[in-house]
C-alpha cells in the first residue's frame, strides 16, 4: 500500500478532529478517501493516528493521571472510599468490553463494515439518540459519582464504537448523560476511556507489525507522521471541546451527523 506524505496528514488532522467530537473519527477516515478517490490507509494507519489522539489525551489529562495510579493501587489494597482510586477502576473495568469486541469482532469489522452505508445509518440514528438523552438528561452528577456497574454500561456503549459512524466519544458521552453525568463530566470520563482502549488497540496492532502478521504494507513514514500531527490536533480539540460544550450543548453535532449522513446516501446509492 503506498500513501502521499499530505493524505497522511489530511487524515490525521480529520483523526484529531473527529475523535474527541461526537461525529464518529473512524467514520470519517473510512469516508474521507473514498470520497477523494484515494486508496484506503487501512486499519494499520487508522491505529496509528488513534494512537496520537492517545498521547493527545494523556498530555491534556497528565496531572491526573498519577492521582488514577496512586488512587488505583490504594483502591486495590483495599480503600474503597479513595475517590481517584474509584475512578481508575471504573475506567479500567470499563475497557473491558471494546478489547473483547474488538479481539473477537476484528476481522469482521475491517472487512465488512468499513461501507460508506454502515456509516451513515450509524452517524444518523446515534447522533438522534446522543440529542434526545443530552436534551432530557439531568445533567447533576460528575464522573467520580459513577457506580461500577455504570463504568460498565458506559464500557458496553464503547464497544458499539467498533462499527464505524458510531463514534467512541460520542456513544460514551450519550451513556453518561444517560446515566445523571453533566456535559463536562461525561465528556471527562469519555476521553480517560480512550486511554485504556487506545493503548490495548494499538498493542495489537503493533504486535501484529512487528511479529509479520499484519497482513498489509504499513508505511511507516507516513504512519509516524499521521500520529504526530493527530496528537497536536487532538490536543487542541480536547481544550477548546470542554471549555464550550457545557454552552454550545450536542445539537450542532447532531446536525452536522444527520447532514453528512444524508450525504453519504446521496453520493453512494
Amino acid at each position: 500500500m503506498t500513501m502521499e506524505w499530505w493524505h497522511a496528514v489530511v487524515l490525521a488532522i480529520i483523526q484529531g478532529l473527529a475523535e474527541f467530537l461526537p461525529v464518529s473519527s473512524s467514520g470519517h477516515l473510512v469516508l474521507v478517501p473514498r470520497l477523494l478517490g484515494w486508496s484506503d490507509q487501512g486499519l494499520a494507519f487508522d491505529v496509528a493516528v488513534h494512537v496520537g489522539t492517545l498521547l493527545a489525551v494523556v498530555t491534556y489529562f497528565r496531572k491526573d493521571l498519577l492521582p488514577l495510579l496512586t488512587g488505583l493501587i490504594a483502591f486495590l489494597r483495599g480503600d474503597r472510599q479513595n475517590t481517584w482510586g474509584r475512578l481508575a477502576f471504573n475506567l479500567l473495568v470499563g475497557t473491558i468490553p471494546v478489547g473483547l469486541v474488538g479481539l473477537l469482532a476484528h476481522d469482521f469489522i475491517e472487512s465488512q463494515l468499513r461501507s460508506p452505508f454502515v456509516v451513515a445509518f450509524q452517524l444518523a440514528v446515534f447522533g438522534i439518540v446522543l440529542y434526545l438523552v443530552d436534551r432530557s438528561g439531568r445533567r447533576n452528577r460528575d464522573e467520580t459519582t459513577l457506580t461500577l456497574g455504570q463504568a460498565l454500561l458506559i464500557g458496553c456503549a464503547q464497544a458499539l464504537a467498533l462499527v464505524p459512524g458510531t463514534s467512541r466519544s460520542g456513544i460514551t458521552m450519550t451513556a453518561g448523560l444517560m446515566l445523571g453525568l453533566t456535559r463536562e463530566a461525561a465528556a471527562r470520563f469519555a476521553f480517560l476511556l480512550s486511554v485504556p482502549g487506545i493503548a490495548l488497540a494499538g498493542g495489537y496492532e503493533g504486535f501484529k507489525f512487528a511479529t509479520g502478521v499484519a497482513g498489509e504494507s504499513v508505511p511507516v513514514a507516513e504512519m509516524l507522521l499521521g500520529l504526530v500531527v493527530s496528537a497536536v490536533v487532538g490536543y487542541f480539540c480536547i481544550h477548546y471541546f470542554l471549555r464550550f460544550i457545557a454552552r454550545i450543548g450536542f445539537l450542532p453535532f447532531t446536525v452536522y451527523r444527520l447532514l453528512l449522513a444524508g450525504f453519504i446516501v446521496l453520493v453512494f446509492a
